[in-house]
Order: structure tokens, then sequence, then C-alpha cells
């Protein structure tokens, strides 16, 4: 289970609320964190949540990988989603985190079957939703 380039583990409830928020949509987002020599789920936002309550819960000093569910309107008018993986790395989180959240996040990512766009933000104005809807279209 452990990766041998970052030792990192994936807990299996990060897979669970995965499958959930892709099949079932019982989530709008899931955010994870590294503990412990393994990615754990941190918190979960319900499907009545909008991206602003998705950003304010990434801490603004720690790395997290989270995964958000983006739905929208095509120009054909119709209803969409896209389910955006995002690996949050601020400018103000320690080095050793950032390198070990790096180092990870591939590894994280292939277990997450179902990925359609990744984004990587080290500020807020890199995942802003103008980015986020530009990415989705």
């Amino acid at each position: 289970m452990a990766n041998s380039a970052s030792g990192m583990a994936v807990h299996d409830e990060c897979k669970l609320k995965f499958l959930e928020l892709k099949a079932k949509r019982n989530y709008r987002f899931i955010v994870f964190k590294i503990q412990d020599q393994q990615v754990v789920v941190d918190k979960v936002g319900s499907p009545q949540e909008t991206y602003d309550d998705f950003q304010a819960s990434l801490p603004a000093d720690e790395c997290r990988y989270a995964v958000f569910d983006f739905d929208f309107i095509t120009s054909e008018n119709c209803q969409k989603s896209k389910i955006f993986f995002i690996a949050w790395s601020p400018d103000t989180s320690k080095v050793r985190s950032k390198m070990v959240y790096a180092s990870s996040k591939d590894r994280f990512k292939r277990e997450l079957d179902g990925i359609q766009v990744e984004l990587q933000a080290t500020d807020p104005s890199e995942m802003s939703f103008d980015i986020i809807k530009g990415r989705a279209l």
C-alpha cells in the first residue's frame, strides 16, 4: 500500500468518500491531508456547499489535496459536472510539507479513479472560481 518513493499510504476512507462523491454525489468536496505517513480525509462538504465554502475549508498555511465536484451549464444549455483534483500548496506552508505533498501527489491521484481536471495552486487566486469554470468548459 505504501509508495516506495514517498512512503505514503492512502487510508481506505479516502477512496470510499471519493467513490461516494463520484457515484452518489453525497459531497460537494473532500479535503485530504497527510498525517502519520498516510493520506486521510480532513473535511467533507455537503452537496449544498458552494465553491466559496470549499475555498474557506483550505488552511491558509498548510498543504492539502482536495477534490471538488463542479456543476456547470454548457453553452448548449446542458447540465454537466467535472471532478477537479486540487493540489493546494500555499507559499506560506513549510518547505518539508510542500516536498512531501509534491512527492506523494501522483500516487494519491492514481487512487482516485475519475478525476477529470487537475489544478495546482499556491494562493487562492490560482484557483479562483473563474479559473475553475474556465478549465471545466
